[in-house]
């Protein structure tokens, strides 16, 4: 999602600082700029058998609106689509641990990330299986959409003004976008 909170009104996590410019650099600036990347990525390949589309959402911060009309209103059937992968906050990856949600949701995820994982250099963590949570795939799980979320951890500057660029560890997020792509190869 390219939301954020704007001024921070009733949202924001630091109450005293409302009215003040909350940027959103990680949440969700960093998943955003990886959509665009790996779509760039993506243009220049041409080994695909099925088509890659690429969605960022309004509206994640007031209850998932945009991934929701989208799940109601889809261009594609969804009934054809193989996986939704969703990157929210993936700009701030410590110890390289990596959570990804929605293993579970897909019948080859949890063998396709144990593969990718041994050509990247990341600790991940797939223990939330299901696909539910606070972001734009659980519109999608709600129609059966196998999903992944990869999500690189909450931080002190969640939904705060300091949530800014300078902390953003943007060659370590090029890397997840490496497994991430990866992983999107193998979901032919």
């Amino acid at each position: 999602h390219y939301d954020h909170l704007g001024l921070g009104d009733q949202f924001s996590l630091a109450p005293s600082l409302a009215g003040t410019i909350h940027p959103g650099a990680d949440d969700n600036a960093s998943g955003t700029a990886g959509v665009l990347e790996l779509a760039h990525m993506f243009a220049q390949e041409t080994k695909h058998k099925r088509g890659v589309g690429f969605l960022t959402f309004a509206g994640e911060e007031l209850g998932r609106l945009g991934s929701a009309y989208y799940a109601e209103h889809p261009e594609l059937p969804l009934s054809k689509a193989v996986a939704m992968i969703n990157m929210d906050m993936i700009g701030r990856i410590r110890d390289d641990k990596v959570y990804i949600g929605g293993a579970g949701t897909g019948t080859t995820f949890e063998t396709i990330l144990k593969s990718a994982a041994t050509r990247h250099p990341f600790h991940t963590d797939f223990s939330e299986q299901g696909g539910y949570g606070a972001s734009d795939h659980t519109s999608f799980t709600a129609k059966q959409v196998p999903v992944l979320f990869f999500f690189s951890g909450l931080h002190s500057d969640y939904h705060k003004p300091s949530d800014t660029w300078d902390k953003i560890d943007a060659p370590q997020a090029v890397k997840l976008l490496t497994f991430i792509g990866d992983v999107i190869d193998q979901l032919e």
